[in-house]
């Protein structure tokens, strides 16, 4: 839900054209199926085409999909040019494209960390870019989809918390640049969402599943893709300037401090000691393998 006091007036998405990254499936596939459910007509943007185009004739005709990589200025720039083409402009664009390595740094090649930031955080900030202009000739809207991994922390996560932290920063900022356009940004942060990274990384890593499992409160708890989804539907409609997935997460949010702070870290030291040297035994069973299955934007650019 959106963060923030009082009840915020609400702009329907009947006739509204979207933009969704990601939207192949998961959270990116659901929340397109949802606007298009309240009459908003979608682009659907992503790296799976086979994907796109069945969750595309799901939706009906008057939606499209465009294959796109989010690290590629040129890609972006022409999937929002046939989104105007095609819906006569964009009112709202939502940066959702994101993967997660199976590795900790120690056990990573250096591709693997800098493709995790290079899609989640670069490819954020390019779609942004890529969105814009169009974005501000309605007033429109943008929402990131960052994480609740934008202020915790848990060992086989550093490039995916690192990316998801920039992700919020960068949205704060520009939620500063384009105010005077008329144009609001919102950063989202769900917990744990019941999707097939989350899923490929648990099946993949035993150890991470049970560290995971044992997290207190929000912070170990799964959400389905449809209450997350339906909370960054709520945001599209709101515009407010943060999404907290289960809402209870907000609170974590405000206690940031506490969570990531010397007295948390010397607790998290503890189990680190006994868990991290188990985690890199279950990522040496992966002989090599650095992403889950579905982790399609993970692949080297070219590689089949």
């Amino acid at each position: 839900m959106a963060a923030g006091f009082g009840k915020r007036k609400r702009t329907p998405l009947a006739g509204k054209s979207v933009l969704v990254t990601g939207a192949a499936r998961g959270i990116g596939a659901a929340l397109a199926r949802k606007a298009a459910a309240r009459g908003a007509r979608v682009a659907l943007v992503g790296l799976e085409p086979q994907e796109l185009a069945k969750v595309a004739d799901e939706l009906g005709p008057e939606h499209l999909w465009v294959e796109a990589d989010v690290t590629d200025p040129e890609a972006l720039a022409a999937a929002v040019q046939r989104t105007v083409d095609t819906f006569g402009g964009l009112d709202i664009v939502v940066a959702n494209a994101g993967i997660a390595p199976l590795t900790t740094v120690m056990t990573s090649s250096a591709h693997a960390l800098a493709r995790t930031i290079e899609v989640n955080l670069i490819g954020t900030m390019l779609t942004a870019h890529a969105a814009l202009p169009e974005v501000a000739k309605r007033k429109g809207h943008v929402l990131l989809i960052s994480s609740a991994g934008a202020f915790t922390v848990l060992p086989g996560m550093s490039a995916y918390c690192a990316s998801k932290a920039g992700v919020e920063r960068f949205g704060d900022v520009l939620r500063l640049e384009v105010a005077h356009r008329g144009v609001t940004v919102a950063s989202a942060h769900p917990t744990w969402i019941d999707t097939d990274m989350v899923r490929d990384t648990e099946e993949a890593l035993p150890t991470f599943k049970e560290v995971r499992s044992q997290l207190p409160g929000p912070l170990g708890a799964f959400t389905s893709v449809e209450i997350c989804a339906e909370a960054l539907l709520d945001n599209l409609e709101t515009r407010g300037r943060r999404v907290f997935v289960p809402r209870s997460v907000g609170t974590v949010a405000a206690l940031r401090q506490l969570v990531t702070g010397a007295v948390s870290e010397k607790v998290m030291m503890l189990a680190a000691a006994k868990k991290v040297p188990q985690l890199e035994r279950d990522i040496e069973a992966l002989n090599g393998r650095e992403f889950g299955p579905n982790s399609v934007g993970g692949r080297a650019k070219g590689a089949a």
